[in-house]
This record gives C-alpha cells, structure tokens and sequence, in this order.
C-alpha cells in the first residue's frame, strides 16, 4: 500500500522562479548538505528538463542510499513529476505543483506561489514494508521536504535570485 506525504509551501516569488529552483540539481544538493548528498545526471545540464535522469547519493539512516529519479511530467511552471527508475523504494513517484497566489501584486504579476511536494511511495518487504513506510520513512521524508522547501523559498525570495525565464 502506498504511503502518500504532502508538504504545502507558500512562497514570495513567481511560478517559474520556483519552478526552476526545483529542477535545479545544485539547489537539490545543497538543501540537503546535511545528508552529503550528490547528485549525477546522464546529461550536463544541471537544470532537469522532461526525460533527464538523476542519480542521488547519500547518507540517510546512516547508511548510503542510491536512488535513480527520471522527470516523467514537465509542465513550466506548473508542475513537473519526477518517479523513482532504481532506488530503495518499491515505487516513488514526486508531484511537484506551483500554483500563482491571488493577492497584493508584485513586479512579476504575482503575489507569490504555493508550492506543493505529493510525494507517494511504497516500500519492498510486504506488510512490514509499509508498517516502516508509515510509521519510520514518512515521517522523515516528510522532514526532508521541508528542509528542501524551507531552502528553496529562502532561495527564490532572496534578492539575488537571477532571472530564470
């Protein structure tokens, strides 16, 4: 049974700003130094683009993860979609959507984003898979997510973000 964990981010710049900072390897990277994660691509773009995949290295649990991730969905700057192609998880798939926020308007147009992560996995091992699923790996993967978002909105509404169009 699939275990889905959903983090809800409302962040002060555009759509596509956001949106960008997501696909971004570097800033992948960086928002979760603390696990020393790395990430490969087969192509040397750092910014992900429909099709390109991603292989992270880490430390989690304190042993290494490898997990391999393709981008399936890209929809700029709505929503993209990333699924597990080779990693620890029976499956994972990641819905990432950025919606425009109605309100006081900025200089692009907009008020700001929500960013939604719908991440749903399901794990090997059976019954006992998804007892660890729920109780141990959602949890902490809903904690990544927030590291990950905290980092990206401080990122997206700094003043030097560059134009990402």
């Amino acid at each position: 049974m699939a275990v889905v964990i959903e983090v809800v981010t409302d962040i002060a710049a555009e759509p596509r700003v956001v949106f960008d900072l997501e696909l971004d390897v570097d800033v992948h990277t960086a928002s979760l130094a603390g696990s020393g994660e790395r990430a490969t691509t087969g192509s040397a773009r750092r910014r992900l683009q429909l099709g390109d995949e991603v292989t992270f290295h880490a430390r989690h649990f304190g042993l290494p993860w490898r997990m391999s991730s393709r981008v399936t969905v890209h929809e700029r700057p709505h929503r993209f979609v990333d699924e597990q192609t080779r990693g620890p998880f029976r499956s994972m798939r990641h819905e990432h959507l950025f919606e425009a926020l109605a309100g006081e308007v900025g200089p692009g147009g907009t008020a700001g984003t929500r960013m939604v992560d719908r991440m749903s996995i399901t794990a090997p091992a059976g019954p006992v898979g998804a007892v660890v699923a729920r109780l141990v790996l959602a949890p902490y993967l809903r904690h990544l997510l927030r590291r990950r978002a905290t980092h990206v909105k401080d990122a997206a509404e700094s003043t030097d973000v560059p134009d990402v169009s």
